[in-house]
């Protein structure tokens, strides 16, 4: 991982942000299993200023809303989805390789269309995934990802598909407004780097 954030330089959340900005205790497991980051340096090399190199942590994101300032999230005490199980889902620990954008091309076009401009190497994450990454992100650089846009995520809840974004002074947004997979010209795709070849 020393040579993976040399790489990915402010692009990088490892394990020191994550005690840092999140609060979190590694077990020696969790440790080991973050030892090796999962992704070949020519991966990282390309990714380096489109991606966030993100060591995430098993904390859901009622967890992460929980232990940052209030200002940083949209909602709380009455947020739609406090009781839903991808709010409360605490993921894996390992690597994760996050877009900082959408998929290019990806508004306007339905959830199937979207899905089309996936590579083999992409996947679409969690929105566990992508809140981690986007408030961990901040916090280390204070720089604020998907101010102006959402990006559709794997959850669903009910018939809603969960999506995130507007990221501004009200704080981030988990939205379930956009009653359908169809298209919205507001709305991308968030995609991840699912290769799991070595450094």
């Amino acid at each position: 991982w020393l040579r993976a954030r040399a790489i990915m330089g402010k692009n990088f959340f490892g394990v020191e942000e994550a005690i840092k900005h999140f609060g979190v205790s590694p077990s020696k497991s969790q440790i080991v299993t973050l030892a090796e980051v999962p992704f070949t340096k020519e991966v990282l090399a390309e990714c380096k200023d489109t991606h966030i190199l993100a060591a995430v942590f098993p904390i859901s994101i009622l967890d992460v809303r929980s232990r940052v300032k209030r200002q940083l999230f949209h909602s709380h005490e009455n947020s739609w989805y406090n009781r839903k199980e991808f709010a409360k889902a605490r993921g894996e620990v390992g690597w994760q390789l996050v877009r900082k954008t959408p998929v290019p091309d990806s508004t306007s076009r339905t959830w199937q269309e979207q899905q089309t401009l996936l590579t083999e190497n992409e996947v679409t994450p969690t929105t566990q995934v992508m809140v981690y990454a986007i408030i961990g992100h901040f916090l280390a650089t204070r720089e604020r990802l998907f101010q102006n846009i959402y990006v559709r995520c794997a959850d669903t809840s009910g018939d809603f598909r969960v999506s995130v974004g507007s990221l501004d002074r009200y704080g981030l947004d988990i939205s379930h407004y956009f009653w359908s997979d169809g298209g919205f010209d507001n709305l991308g795709l968030a995609s991840s780097w699912s290769s799991k070849s070595e450094v």
